[in-house]
């Protein structure tokens, strides 16, 4: 795929097949821009007219992915047949499964210094979760005094759930008991916010990368949505 692109004239989604490519087989760390440009048949000097480095090339396959991410966080939200939290429960379903499938590049996009403060990612996952929260507090699902900050919580959940999927430290047997779990976990989780009645006076406001992005400039205009035949 990487080399056919690059016959294409697309070098730049080229190597950032490749580098895709070489993370699943050797891990996060264990590849170079130079491999990459070998993968692709150029030199590495032509993969520095578009990579300065190889964490540029991370950073922007990171992008990509989370990008890629965010829209299969709403396309499963979008063909859920209910319309309050379990439209959450799905979102969490989808990323515990995507997590387990690819597990290297998950771990690659969800760790620290994967994307900077200049990074635009359209539908970025943490504003499809914030704008599902959003949306669940205006129906009356959830509290207005504990809307902030609730997209912590529950990524904390899910995301936490994944790691330890992906890392061996627990083990389900099948997809549909994975899905059964990451289930639970969420119903649990809300109905735990939906119980608070009034924010806390010194509740912490956890920040990530992208939310301090989106602090100091403009929030981007939302990527256009076609809805699933099953929505």
């Amino acid at each position: 795929m990487a080399k056919e692109r690059y016959h294409h004239g697309d070098l730049h989604g080229a190597l950032l097949d490749a580098a895709e490519t070489l993370v699943r087989e050797r891990g996060a760390d264990g590849w170079s821009l130079r491999e990459a440009s070998a993968r692709v048949g150029v030199s590495p000097s032509a993969a520095y007219h578009h990579f300065a480095s190889r964490d540029a090339l991370v950073s922007a396959l990171s992008e990509v992915v989370l990008a890629r991410l965010g829209n299969r966080l709403r396309d499963a939200m979008d063909a859920a047949l209910e319309q309050g939290p379990e439209r959450l429960a799905a979102c969490g379903r989808a990323y515990v499964t995507w997590a387990v499938e690819d597990p290297a590049v998950a771990r690659l996009v969800l760790r620290g210094g994967a994307t900077t403060a200049q990074s635009a990612i359209s539908p970025h996952p943490h504003d499809v979760l914030a704008t599902e929260l959003d949306r669940l507090t205006e129906t009356g699902h959830l509290p207005p005094g504990t809307r902030p900050g609730a997209e912590f919580v529950v990524w904390a959940a899910i995301h936490g759930l994944a790691v330890l999927l992906i890392d061996g430290l627990v083990h389900i047997d099948d997809r549909e008991g994975m899905e059964c779990q990451t289930e639970r976990l969420v119903f649990a989780t809300f109905n735990g916010l939906a119980r608070e009645t009034a924010p806390e006076s010194h509740r912490p406001t956890p920040t990530t990368t992208h939310t301090r992005r989106l602090t100091q400039s403009p929030a981007p205009s939302p990527a256009p949505h076609t809805p699933s035949p099953s929505s």
